[in-house]
């Protein structure tokens, strides 16, 4: 199927409803006000060597762009059927995909970019040479291709990555997908590009990232508990067009609770955002099920149809009827740059959440912390707690407190200014 970078909708579906209350309790929470529909991002405990990045098709090339522009936050980089930098800065998007083949000459071009933004615009490119690297096209994928694919390889390689450093995989029979291991519902088959573009190909596309920019992992967790994916506001980093008002969050429990972790950043691709195939990306890709076990946070940024025809690089006028991630310069000739809109919306969500300090989560100024024990129902009202589709979250570590209501009683300990754990004081 022929796609442009622009890919169509179905509908907003993921949460589960919430539990019914006894009609008291349901009177007090109307009386509250509504249930918060996303939290603020939280700032934990994140080993700063250990933050990648990997996105599928436009999501591709965004993590080509975010490990260019930023290569010295991120150590590591996954690219899955996307494109070398800076190609539809230079080149119609077409030539960057349809498996169109990339000349010496353009990947020239777009090597003179990084030559004269580095250290400048973008990060000092010298950090792209110590940066892990993992590729995957199959060979049935039209939409993007092994071409262009070839050249991201080539691109790397130019830029000081080494051998031992790079993974470059195609699979046969696989088409424009990330390829799981499992079967989950709503997938489409192997070998078509269709949506959700997320398929059981027999290879664990998630697994095989992390294992490169991580190294050997622990057994993955199938069941991940449901209360550790997290909505967050993406307002307080951007209000682009082309980003929703939230994205998603797994936060293992042992990183909610203050243990240091790592950082992944999953990017979709067109027509793979939450508006589009509710929480598919999100829960069956594969990412969250490795992050469980291996103390592992994994955002999941998400995008939103933007139908206002823009001026782009060099494509012309274009709107992004599909929920693409800029890789073609919808919001500013600088978009693959440190100052493109989307590129540091991003950088600011990274910056975000490891921002916690390394040991404790909170401040370690504060002073000696403050124990409540109450309702769930008091927590959220009195500001410790918020409350998300009928459960309760602790306000600073989203720990899951359990149901919302006036039964459930949570201790929650107060360690820093408006972050809370569950536990006791001494």
């Amino acid at each position: 199927m022929k796609s442009s970078p622009v890919r169509g909708s179905t509908i907003r579906a993921l949460a589960p409803a919430a539990p019914a209350f006894a009609l008291a309790v349901t009177l007090a929470l109307a009386a509250a006000g509504a249930a918060q529909a996303a939290a603020p991002l939280p700032a934990l405990n994140i080993d700063k060597t250990k933050i990648t990045v990997s996105g599928l098709s436009s999501g591709g090339f965004m993590a080509n762009q975010l490990g260019y522009a930023h290569s010295s936050t991120f150590k590591g980089v996954g690219v899955f059927a996307g494109g070398p930098y800076m190609c539809a800065g230079h080149s119609n998007y077409t030539a960057c995909m349809y498996n169109a083949t990339i000349p010496a000459s353009a990947l020239s071009t777009m090597q003179a970019d990084l030559n004269n933004w580095s250290g400048t615009a973008i990060d000092a490119k010298s950090n792209v040479a110590a940066q892990k690297v993992y590729l995957f096209v199959g060979t049935s994928d039209a939409t993007v291709g092994p071409n262009p694919m070839n050249a991201v390889q080539t691109q790397y390689l130019d830029n000081g990555v080494t051998a031992a450093n790079l993974s470059y995989v195609q699979r046969s029979g696989t088409a424009h997908v990330l390829p799981t291991d499992f079967d989950a519902s709503g997938n489409t088959s192997c070998g078509t590009s269709a949506s959700p573009y997320i398929a059981n190909c027999g290879y664990d596309g998630a697994k095989a990232v992390l294992t490169q920019l991580y190294g050997p992992l622990n057994a993955r967790n199938d069941s991940p508990a449901a209360a550790n994916y997290v909505e967050f506001d993406q307002t307080a980093f951007s209000t682009n067009p082309g980003l929703a008002t939230s994205g998603w969050a797994y936060i293992p429990a042992n990183c909610a609770a203050g243990q240091s972790c790592k950082l992944h950043v999953a990017l979709h691709g067109c027509q793979q955002n939450y508006a589009t195939i509710g929480d598919k990306f999100v829960r069956n890709t594969g990412f969250s099920r490795w992050a469980d076990t291996n103390s592992i946070v994994v955002l999941f940024p998400q995008t939103r149809v933007d139908n206002t025809a823009r001026s782009t690089a060099a494509s012309g006028l274009l709107p992004n009827p599909n929920g693409c991630w800029d890789w073609v310069g919808w919001y500013g000739s600088n978009f693959a740059q440190k100052a493109g809109t989307q590129v540091a919306a991003l950088k600011a969500m990274v910056d975000q959440v490891s921002g916690g300090d390394p040991g404790d989560p909170g401040d370690p100024g504060t002073p000696a912390p403050v124990c409540f024990t109450s309702s769930n129902y008091t927590h959220t009202v009195s500001g410790r707690a918020y409350a998300l589709y009928g459960l309760t979250y602790a306000n600073g570590s989203n720990q899951a407190m359990g149901l919302w209501n006036i039964y459930a009683t949570t201790t929650l300990k107060r360690t820093a200014p408006n972050y809370y754990v569950i536990g006791t004081c001494p």
